[in-house]
């Protein structure tokens, strides 16, 4: 057990976030990100399983068959398109992606940039976020149309860099958001 380097680790991971969020205007859930990785049912478990170089959950996930703290994790964190599942309003059409709303698709893509970058730290390229993306296949849990957001943003930080994607996000995403 790890307790010191895992909150090291997710407090580091968190203030990128809370970075990220702040320079395209997202200040409230900056500063709310990942707090539910601070409590005991997340921390404890996140500091056994420690390892510095990937989530822990995907160690408990290995040792126990499932990870009791991603799933505490996701059902609180709405920038997981995991929280926005529900039942489908038609008969028989069983558990379906919800549409997530788009401060959620920013901060999820923000949180999946400094994940790479806590994880890689000086190997970071800015196309890790598309190829991590890419390896876990989400499409078929993901709603089209937060797929599709998703997708153009790590897409456009592979290619045109951090700064011309945050420069997007604040410009022609967040003033999207403010009309609706």
């Amino acid at each position: 057990m790890d307790i010191w380097k895992h909150f090291q680790t997710i407090t580091h991971h968190k203030l990128m976030v809370m970075k990220g969020c702040f320079a395209v205007g997202l200040y409230w859930q900056g500063l709310l990100h990942d707090l539910s990785k601070y409590m005991p049912c997340e921390f404890f478990v996140g500091a056994r399983y420690y390892q510095g170089t990937q989530s822990p959950n995907n160690a408990e996930r290995k040792d126990r068959g499932y990870s009791s703290a991603w799933l505490h994790h996701k059902g609180r964190n709405k920038h997981h398109y995991e929280y926005w599942m529900d039942y489908s309003a038609h008969m028989g059409g069983g558990i379906i992606p919800a549409k997530m709303p788009d401060k959620y698709v920013v901060e999820m893509f923000i949180d999946r940039v400094a994940a790479s970058k806590n994880y890689n730290k000086e190997k970071y390229q800015d196309d890790m976020p598309l190829k991590y993306y890419l390896s876990g296949n989400p499409g078929k849990f993901m709603h089209e149309d937060t797929r599709r957001k998703l997708e153009l943003l790590l897409n456009m930080l592979a290619r045109d860099g951090e700064a011309k994607t945050m420069r997007y996000i604040r410009r022609r995403i967040i003033p999207n958001m403010k009309r609706k």
